[in-house]
């Protein structure tokens, strides 16, 4: 009969392989070689050996002591679900890895796999004094023997009826990028840039649609695409052209040799540091420079914010059915923070090109509401009590489109029962004031995402509260949730936005033990209007998203006569665009949601 190994017992056997492998430590991302922010069941090394499922962290093993690294999204997660007799708990910037190292691995030697770092992470660490070894074998891997094998789903086209642009196109002017800055290739290393440069999607993930792969852009406009044959049908061949050639995996290290000589463009922050070692051991000159794909991807084509906007109008009338359906379930209780959403992913999937969440829901009733990226499982599932704070975090993958959104509710009925406490009130008021705030700004062009952040936070900030993480990030267009080079944060890159670009707006508060509060809408940026004596372009976002907020949860006197008068106008615009598409009996809550304040 087979037995659970624990995690204790993972550990261990860790610890005995770096006894092996002649290192003193090893550092462990949440990152598999493609370093993205979702990766498959073969990349989950860290949940592996630590128990910790969250989508960002890192751990560090030496031979007596281990630490788990995480940001404020996963504190309490992180506490929850690693052992803390195992692991010491660091929050990821406030008590960095490369802090810890200093104290506790000064002149040691810690191991690395070179295919889950980026440079810029060991650049983090160097000055902590530990010595960084490149390993040849993934110590975890040799010890995790169950591990699931790499994904194998099919590349399939993306039609440019949803792209907007050929990938002939978008090659040329990426290659021009190149030709430009005097470089002779680029390394692309992240398979969201071979998605929108190819436009091919995939299943190798189970919430972002992408075919893994590598590639290697050259400044003739020519691909050479790594990925497994199986992977690529004939259709797909033809889809990719003559200029794009295919190659297995395993002929990566051949192609990198033959750039001896040249000039390559590598991005530090996206590319696993093996690139690099074997691009100099070729005798090619690195250049430092961001993916070449990554900008023009984060700004929107027209066919694409047209895409966007018909995903979320759809969006908006499954969320709608399941805010009815909410409203008349969740006061008679028996509903569980799974089974609610269960019920909101069949509403999506009912609608015309749904093709999965975009990531799991977050859907965290009372006390699970204050974990910012709660999961519900079949252990932590709880009961929605009529009567307390429920906060449903979701969004669903179109051809067409990604969407994102929260909302927090109030599981009373309509009329009468439980009255919401008036500190839930307020600061839900005042994270609505913040969210508002975000999505009516102008600014002028050459602004960046930590420049509006604390636009969201100065509410809470004038009741001496915050949140512990960013404001908003990026949305791809049928690709990831989370996506570069632009997010809203105090600790964001500053990376001008510009028109095209779509981001989220999600201020939040949390009680530890007894609710969470966030509000989330996507936003478009795009050129705003100009005005009598301005001097220069501004831009401003349109709201894509269309689902009314908690009306119960909103003191009105809290809010100035402008904020009053968006939330009416905002929610006409719900009622008057998706009122229509939903049935008789979810128009009818609409017209309660959504009548004025």
């Amino acid at each position: 009969m087979l037995t659970e190994v624990t995690h204790a017992e993972r550990l261990a056997a860790l610890r005995a392989e770096l006894a092996r492998s002649g290192v003193d430590g090893l550092l462990i991302p949440r990152s598999d070689e493609y370093l993205g922010e979702y990766v498959p069941p073969s990349g989950e090394r860290l949940a592996w050996v630590t128990g910790f499922t969250g989508s960002a962290g890192m751990a560090i093993v030496l031979a007596e002591r281990a630490a788990l690294f995480v940001d404020g999204r996963y504190t309490t997660q992180a506490r929850q679900q690693a052992d803390t007799t195992l692991w010491e708990q660091r929050h990821l910037t406030e008590q960095p890895p490369q802090d810890w190292l200093a104290e506790h691995a000064a002149g040691l030697r810690i191991g690395y796999d070179p295919w889950l770092h980026p440079q810029s992470v060991l650049d983090r660490l160097a000055p902590s004094g530990a010595v960084l070894v490149p390993l040849a074998a993934n110590p975890v891997d040799a010890v995790w023997r169950d591990r699931p094998a790499p994904p194998a789903a099919p590349a399939v086209p993306h039609p440019l009826a949803y792209a907007g642009r050929d990938s002939a196109e978008k090659r040329a002017e990426a290659a021009a990028t190149l030709r430009a800055a005097g470089e002779d290739a680029a390394v692309l290393a992240d398979p969201h840039s071979l998605a929108w440069l190819l436009n091919l999607r995939g299943g190798d993930l189970e919430h972002t649609p992408l075919a893994l792969g590598f590639a290697l852009l050259h400044a003739d406009a020519r691909v050479e695409l790594f990925m497994e044959p199986a992977k690529l049908s004939e259709a797909v061949r033809v889809h990719l052209g003559n200029a794009v050639a295919a190659h297995p995996p395993a002929a990566l290290a051949e192609a990198l040799a033959r750039l001896g000589g040249k000039a390559v463009r590598i991005d530090p922050d996206a590319t696993p540091v093996w690139f690099a070692a074997t691009l100099r051991e070729a005798g090619a000159t690195l250049r430092p420079g961001e993916d070449p794909c990554r900008l023009p991807r984060a700004c929107k084509n027209p066919v694409e914010q047209e895409g966007a906007r018909a995903a979320h109008k759809r969006d908006a009338a499954a969320m709608a059915r399941f805010l009815a359906w909410f409203a008349r379930h969740a006061p008679q209780g028996g509903e569980t923070e799974m089974s609610a959403a269960g019920r909101l992913l069949a509403f999506r999937r009912a609608q015309p090109l749904f093709r999965a969440e975009s990531f799991p829901a977050i859907s965290g009733a009372g006390e699970h509401g204050a974990i910012v990226h709660y999961r519900a499982t079949p252990e932590s599932d709880r009961p929605i009590h009529p009567g307390e704070c429920y906060l449903i975090d979701s969004g669903g993958q179109y051809t067409d489109g990604t969407t994102d959104i929260t909302r927090t509710l109030w599981t009373g009925p309509r009329e009468g029962g439980p009255t919401p406490p008036a500190d839930l009130v307020e600061r839900y008021t005042r994270v609505l004031r913040g969210h508002i705030a975000l999505a009516t700004l102008r600014f002028p062009q050459g602004v960046a995402g930590p420049h509006i952040d604390a636009v969201a936070r100065a509410p809470l900030w004038q009741a001496g509260l915050d949140f512990d993480h960013g404001t908003g990030h990026g949305i791809g267009s049928f690709l990831s949730v989370h996506e570069g080079p632009v997010s809203i944060s105090r600790a964001a890159r500053t990376v001008p936005l510009r028109p095209g670009m779509i981001l989220s707006d999600e201020p939040g508060f949390y009680q530890p033990g007894a609710y969470g509060i966030r509000i989330e809408n996507l936003l478009l940026t795009r050129a705003a209007e100009a005005r009598p004596g301005q001097t220069r372009p501004f831009l401003e976002f349109e709201t894509l998203t269309l689902v009314p907020y908690e009306r119960r949860l909103i003191d009105r006197a809290l809010l100035t006569p402008a904020e009053h008068a968006w939330v009416d106008a905002y929610h006409g615009r719900v009622l008057a665009e998706i009122g229509g598409a939903v049935e008789a009996d979810v128009a009818e809550w609409l017209q309660w949601a959504c009548a004025p304040l």
